[in-house]
């Protein structure tokens, strides 16, 4: 594996990584009349998230690279950001949080196309990525209207 390519997937690994701290924290702190909806929302993406996280590691491991694997590397290589607990902060404004971060992994698979190009097995799992965050970016946007 090329060392670009290593750090495009472990971007991914890292991006996960914080990802997946902020969805929590969401799931955590959620309040209002959209509670319910929202906290299982949340839920079903950190899982969501963690399987992504987990088949992106094991993918730099099949091409003999190195997943990255420390908080200190998550937050250095993460393309999103860490979220700072607001008390106040309304359930809307968690949502569109959520759809930045996915507007940007959307994104990032996009630009990982020419990176892999002739590797048929990491497009592939670039695509059904991209396809499942287009959904959720479809879904999200839906709820807000």
């Amino acid at each position: 594996m090329k060392k670009n390519q290593e750090k495009y997937l472990n971007t991914l690994v890292a991006s996960y990584g914080v990802f997946y701290t902020k969805l929590h924290q969401h799931h955590w702190y959620v309040k209002g009349l959209k509670f319910f909806e929202a906290h299982a929302k949340f839920e079903e993406f950190y899982n969501e998230i963690t399987e992504n996280l987990d088949e992106v590691a094991e993918r730099v491991l099949q091409l003999g690279g190195q997943p990255v694997a420390t908080l200190k590397e998550f937050l250095e290589l993460s393309l999103i950001e860490e979220a700072p607990f607001k008390d106040n902060e309304d359930t809307v404004a968690m949502v569109k949080s959520v759809i930045a971060d996915f507007e940007t992994l959307n994104k990032t698979y996009q630009e990982g196309y020419d990176l892999f190009e002739g590797d048929e097995v990491t497009l592939d799992l670039l695509v059904g990525l991209q396809a499942a965050v287009q959904k959720h970016l479809w879904m999200l946007n839906a709820y807000l209207a």
